[in-house]
């Protein structure tokens, strides 16, 4: 018995399945192209990447994203988004391979005026990382479908213009040798998900802007700010 209902489970659309991904952890990771990092005032460290999180409640299958509140400085990431479907601790990257359930384009919508603001202050990025609707996602590609996804094209459009462009090869880390690292921090899980970091090219959005997410072999990302 609880105290109160409880939440209904956040999951995802699988292309051309009528089965449903459960989401667990939203894992999210920083600067993992070099060309972002230096866009960003940083030197490209090829070292242990890093993490933050945000909650499943943030994800969003809409073709609409509402603006958020509190922000002069809404900007865009698009990201190659890792599902899981095996989890486990101190894996290999062969063993984190055999983990992926399949491959989505997703956004980590971003309030940069918040997040700098505290990160200047030394603190947690969240006020800037985490709102409703702050990562829509496309539909996920089974692995079984497309394979594993470590080069292709990753761009980002603007109301038809190209913003954001580069190669899943251009990743700092992979997608196994991610998987792979964060399983020396905790367990990972079934159902958790890793954005995978951005290519250069973030920029402000405005009310009506529409941005389409692309990358080869993918269904593409199309939302709408609100």
């Amino acid at each position: 018995m609880h105290l109160f209902q409880a939440h209904d489970l956040v999951d995802l659309t699988i292309l051309n399945d009528e089965r449903r991904f459960p989401v667990h952890n939203i894992y999210c990771i920083g600067r993992n192209y070099g060309d972002h990092a230096i866009e960003m005032g940083f030197e490209v460290d090829r070292e242990a990447p890093f993490y933050f999180m945000k909650p499943a409640s943030n994800l969003s299958e809409s073709s609409d994203v509402r603006y958020p509140p509190k922000t002069q400085k809404l900007q865009h990431e698009i990201e190659l988004v890792v599902a899981l479907e095996l989890g486990g601790r101190d894996l290999t990257c062969e063993q984190a391979l055999e983990c992926i359930a399949g491959y989505a384009v997703g956004l980590d919508l971003t309030r940069r005026d918040l997040q700098i603001r505290n990160r200047d202050q030394g603190r947690p990025w969240e006020i800037g990382k985490v709102f409703d609707g702050s990562a829509p996602i496309g539909p996920l590609h089974l692995r079984s479908e497309v394979n594993d996804l470590t080069q292709g094209r990753i761009e980002l459009l603007i109301n038809g213009q190209v913003r954001q462009a580069g190669d899943l090869g251009d990743m700092i880390h992979s997608a196994a040798e991610l998987i792979a690292y964060l399983s020396t921090l905790q367990t990972l899980q079934a159902g958790d998900l890793i954005f995978t970091g951005t290519p250069a090219g973030v920029s402000d959005l405005a009310r009506g802007d529409v941005l389409e997410g692309r990358i080869e072999g993918l269904t593409p990302l199309s939302v709408t700010v609100v």
